[in-house]
């Protein structure tokens, strides 16, 4: 008897697990994979290099603001592989507020709109879409409709 109700405990636990809300791991996990895909964004290093040319001199945006971008870029890819393998585990938060923006960030140059793909366009069958055409590329400003 005792058999039976450890059984049955532990498939009632092991349902509670797999069917309890998700949303905490879910937002990890993907928080996690933006942050790694800086190394195809440079976001941080194009920010950090702007915002140097801006607050401090254009003579250190390429030196001093490039290495510390990097510097941003590299931690926020640390953070994001910390992210993605530790995504099923409490606490679901995001880690090194102080230091970066848990989202990915972009320089105020310029903020990327949705892709130019048929998943999102709102009438393809007549042939019109928007969205960016390569927001991935650093200083890709095309856009098929600017508002």
């Amino acid at each position: 008897m005792n058999a039976k109700l450890g059984l049955v405990t532990a498939l009632a636990a092991g349902a509670a697990v797999l069917l309890s809300g998700c949303a905490g791991p879910e937002q990890k996990l993907g928080r996690g994979l933006r942050n790694t895909t800086e190394l195809v964004r440079w976001g941080e290093l194009r920010r950090t290099v702007e915002q140097t040319a801006l607050f401090d001199s254009p003579d250190e945006a390429y030196t001093t603001g490039l290495v510390r971008g990097f510097n941003r870029s590299m931690a926020r890819v640390g953070i994001g592989l910390y992210e993605i393998v530790t995504a099923p585990f409490p606490p679901y938060g995001p880690v090194a507020t102080t230091y970066l923006n848990p989202e990915p960030v972009y320089p105020d140059n310029y903020k990327p709109d949705i892709l130019a793909v048929p998943a999102f366009d709102s009438s393809n069958e007549l042939g019109f879409s928007g969205g960016d055409v390569a927001p991935m590329v650093p200083n890709s400003r095309f856009k098929i409709f600017d508002r």
